[in-house]
């Protein structure tokens, strides 16, 4: 006799293997209820990821403008990373979570004292040693996060100072040692410095800018990304020029989709 006979054999009479017409509806609101709940905390670490990451971009601003900087600039190198990514061939995903991590590459400086931040010109063995210290001062202040934007925001923090040939700080990477995230975010943060004004000197041309850049090809910048960078200059300086123009917020940088 098989189990599906055996147990209709003891069921009380009048009873069946019919499901409770009631214990169903529960069952559906329970599911229901669930999937309102889930959606609901979803929502929520998003707006707290949101939020999170205004309040450090603010904290960006706040040490990039100790280093007579703008907003403008943390805005800009979002942009310019995340548009330098998809020219690479990296997927969109990455590229949107780049334009929201690299503007932090700084972060680290709030903690620098302006002596050394503000210095015009060259810097003491002491001073370099300070100064060379933010990129660890930066990673920690972003958190070992499980939350994938704020882990590359630190990694971005951590490598954006390596050098392709290993001679760069915090660690001495070199070439693909470094990850692709900081090694893009060098470039677009050297490229738009060298294109604002400072205070101890005024912006540089687009062409001298990717002369220099060019010059460091293979040296502090990897190779194929500065050619990729060149290829398509003319498009990166026009978005570099209208974002100055715009002057889009953070909220901007981060809902852009």
């Amino acid at each position: 006799m098989s189990n599906t006979a055996e147990r209709t054999h003891h069921l009380p009479p009048g009873e069946s293997l019919r499901f409770d017409e009631a214990a169903a509806e529960q069952m559906i609101r329970f599911v229901e209820d669930f999937g309102h709940v889930y959606r609901e905390r979803n929502k929520a670490l998003k707006d707290l990821t949101r939020a999170h990451n205004e309040t450090l971009l603010q904290l960006c601003s706040a040490a990039e403008a100790r280093d007579d900087d703008t907003c403008v600039h943390i805005v800009r190198i979002g942009f310019l990373a995340e548009a330098l990514a998809l020219l690479l061939g990296c997927k969109q995903d990455f590229a949107r979570m780049l334009r929201r991590a690299a503007p932090m590459h700084d972060i680290g400086k709030i903690g620098t004292p302006d002596h050394v931040l503000k210095k015009a010109g060259p810097l003491t063995q002491e001073e370099r040693a300070i100064i060379q210290r933010h990129p660890r001062a930066g990673a920690e202040i972003i958190g070992n996060s499980s939350v994938p934007v704020f882990r590359l925001a630190a990694e971005v923090a951590l490598t954006h100072h390596e050098r392709y040939d290993g001679t760069g700080y915090p660690s001495g990477l070199a070439g693909h040692n470094i990850p692709l995230s900081g090694r893009i975010t060098a470039i677009v943060d050297f490229y738009d410095a060298l294109t604002m004004d400072r205070v101890y000197r005024p912006a540089m041309t687009a062409s001298t800018a990717l002369d220099m850049l060019v010059e460091q090809r293979g040296k502090a910048f990897d190779p194929v990304i500065v050619d990729t960078f060149v290829l398509h200059s003319e498009m990166l300086d026009g978005l570099r020029c209208r974002i100055s123009k715009l002057r889009p917020s953070f909220a901007d940088l981060i809902d852009a989709p």
